[in-house]
């Protein structure tokens, strides 16, 4: 095979990490995983009907490229009440195939050959990738468990060069769940318009934060509105991965640019997913959201099971305050976090994800996963326990 008719910046990013484990695992009969970053319930029923009765009216048709009018002023109505962020659903707010999706297309609609894109670790796989794959280069943002994973203004300023362009900012964060308070959002905002940085701000886990704790929208600070394009989903706390469907909120400039490569590339996201979260926003805004707080307690609950769990196993861990993952340091172990990650599974049928799947940043960690059933988180904390006591 000939290498050259393979775009380099494709060839350069290794296949996704929690891919692989998982891939692993799908032979394997007894695994557990607390690998993929999936909830374990299944979409409310109330979602499921109003696509099956899409469906059934025969509504098989594209929608506009922006997605569906109701949903669009649904997506609007939502960020404005519950997080303070007022959008135009006519011209600033454009549905997508995913929050993945939206991510890809944000980064190429504003990125020129070169363009740095300041990137805080740990982070989602997929930032530094899509980076790469619209032709910027990606500038790691460390950030430390003991500072709770908390990008610090100091940080991020000192790693601005004259070719930096924007920030990618994710909170609650994938995979340390870490938040990050009013000040420092503050702290980070004034750095973002010193330097005149625009901001890609993924909120996919806004609603999942514990302990009274609300993350606040960086587009609702003074200064950032004009400055920021939100990107969120319904997959996390709507319980609705398949669906594939998240959107993309800015000022219409830059909506319009995104919507370009989106109308091009994939037309539109499917009508009857489109009506499923359509319908999800509907209900959720009549019934004060309650399918996602009783989601979000059961989470709460699980994370609190496997915090004491790394407790008793002597694991140092980050107490995660958004998001579904535990970020334990594995450091005492002696053994890199593949290494660790990839013994756990051939020995003990355990799926997690070495930290450094993450950046640089995250190693020395695993990311594990508590959105799955409590029996077998249990079963997986035995496994993980036996595990430790044979290093």
């Amino acid at each position: 095979m000939n290498r050259r008719f393979i775009n380099p910046a494709v060839a350069s990013v290794p296949p996704s990490a929690i891919r692989k484990f998982f891939d692993t695992a799908s032979t394997m009969k007894d695994a557990i995983s607390l690998g993929v970053g999936e909830p374990d319930f299944v979409t409310p029923f109330p979602m499921r009907n109003a696509a099956i009765d899409s469906l059934l009216d025969g509504e098989t048709q594209y929608t506009t490229n922006y997605g569906l009018m109701p949903l669009r002023e649904e997506i609007s109505r939502y960020l404005s009440q519950r997080f303070q962020v007022g959008y135009d659903p006519q011209s600033e707010v454009l549905v997508t195939v995913g929050a993945s999706e939206a991510i890809d297309i944000a980064l190429r609609a504003i990125l020129s050959p070169g363009d740095e894109v300041l990137i805080p670790e740990p982070c989602y796989i997929s930032y530094q990738a899509c980076t790469r794959f619209a032709g910027g280069v990606p500038v790691q943002v460390p950030t430390r468990a003991e500072k709770a994973f908390e990008l610090d203004a100091a940080d991020l300023e000192a790693c601005i060069t004259p070719q930096s362009k924007v920030l990618m900012l994710s909170y609650p964060n994938n995979p340390t769940g870490a938040v990050l308070p009013r000040e420092k959002l503050e702290a980070v905002a004034r750095v973002a318009i010193r330097h005149d940085l625009f901001v890609i701000c993924d909120e996919i886990y806004s609603e999942l934060a514990y302990d009274g704790f609300t993350q606040l929208s960086l587009a609702s600070l003074p200064g950032m509105w004009e400055r920021t394009m939100t990107i969120s989903g319904f997959s996390k706390a709507f319980a609705m991965t398949g669906f594939r469907l998240g959107y993309l909120c800015a000022p219409s400039l830059f909506v319009a640019a995104a919507a370009k490569i989106h109308q091009y590339t994939i037309m539109c996201a499917s009508r009857q997913s489109q009506v499923a979260a359509w319908y999800a926003l509907k209900r959720g805004r009549e019934t004060g959201y309650e399918d996602v707080a009783r989601m979000r307690e059961s989470y709460n609950q699980r994370r609190r099971l496997m915090l004491k769990a790394f407790a008793d196993m002597g694991l140092a861990c980050f107490e995660p305050k958004g998001a579904f993952y535990a970020f334990p340091s594995i450091q005492k172990t002696g053994l890199s976090s593949e290494v660790f990650c990839d013994r756990l599974l051939q020995e003990k049928a355990v799926i997690c994800v070495p930290g450094s799947a993450f950046g640089d940043s995250g190693e020395g960690h695993i990311r594990c996963c508590y959105a799955t059933g409590v029996d077998k988180l249990m079963e997986a904390f035995a496994r993980i326990a036996d595990f430790l006591k044979t290093l």
